[in-house]
């Protein structure tokens, strides 16, 4: 009786779920579709177009710029936790509860930490750069941890495969484990754009709103801020609801690309 109720409960609480998706994604395209319209996709922005355009190619480049600094780092932070620290040491169980604090704290204390370091400090300005720099902290954490245990699910088995047949630490890491490890450290990183295609707060302190394609040190805005530009204004609601399209297009995209790619590693 009891496991019947849990199931009944299982499947309600998926179908709950996925009705709230589908209701929510249903409700974005009819309010934004029929906005969508050749002006909203101008190169430059104007008050009677309110173009996406340079939002959009600002949240690419914001995208490649913080992965560019955050995969790195925690990639290879998380090898050395796993790969060369010593297990149970005080370093590893210091930089773990370090990354989960970071971890959780408010995306606008990120923002007011930007702002008086890259902004201010450094002399950045409200700049694309600083508020890249503000998202790879945000979402080191988050890849870090992904990364670290899709390393530990690695079969030790492979390792000492390796090991046995003389391979060194270094080329068991890169050639055996990290290829093993591909589809872990993939999910993450895509958790990772989300995080980073969906955030306001840190970014209005630190990369401006300046509806334009900035340069390095050029100020300039994402999808999510111009949508949020756009709705506080209260003249541009359809227009908003047309942003929320294409971003909601662009998440789905890359998440799709992503996956495949997950596959393609997997498989080799």
């Amino acid at each position: 009786m009891k496991s019947k109720i849990l199931l009944v409960i299982t499947w309600l609480s998926a179908a709950v779920t996925f009705s709230l998706l589908i209701f929510l994604i249903g409700y974005i395209l009819a309010r934004g579709i029929p906005y969508l319209k050749p002006s909203l996709f101008a190169l430059e922005y104007t008050t009677e177009n309110v173009s996406l355009l340079p939002a959009l190619i600002t949240t690419v480049m914001t995208v490649a710029l913080s992965l560019l600094i955050a995969v790195p780092v925690g990639v290879f932070s998380a090898i050395y936790l796993v790969e060369y620290a010593k297990r149970g040491s005080k370093i590893v169980k210091w930089v773990r509860a370090t990354a989960e604090t970071l971890s959780g704290i408010p995306s606008i204390i990120y923002g007011l930490f930007g702002w008086m370091f890259f902004v201010s400090f450094l002399g950045w300005g409200l700049s694309l750069l600083a508020g890249s720099c503000t998202l790879s902290i945000m979402i080191l954490p988050l890849i870090m941890r992904t990364t670290e245990e899709s390393l530990k699910s690695v079969p030790d088995i492979y390792r000492e495969g390796s090991f046995g047949l003389g391979a060194g630490r270094l080329r068991t890491v890169f050639r055996i484990v990290l290829p093993a490890a591909a589809p872990g450290i993939l999910a993450g990183v895509i958790l990772a754009i989300g995080r980073i295609v969906g955030e306001t707060a840190a970014l209005i302190f630190t990369a401006g709103t300046v509806a334009q394609v900035p340069g390095l040190l050029g100020s300039g805005r994402t999808l999510a801020i111009h949508m949020y530009a756009l709705s506080s204004e209260g003249l541009y609601t359809g227009q908003a609801y047309a942003t929320a399209v294409v971003l909601l297009a662009v998440v789905i995209g890359i998440n799709t690309l992503s996956a495949k790619a997950a596959k393609k590693i997997a498989k080799k």
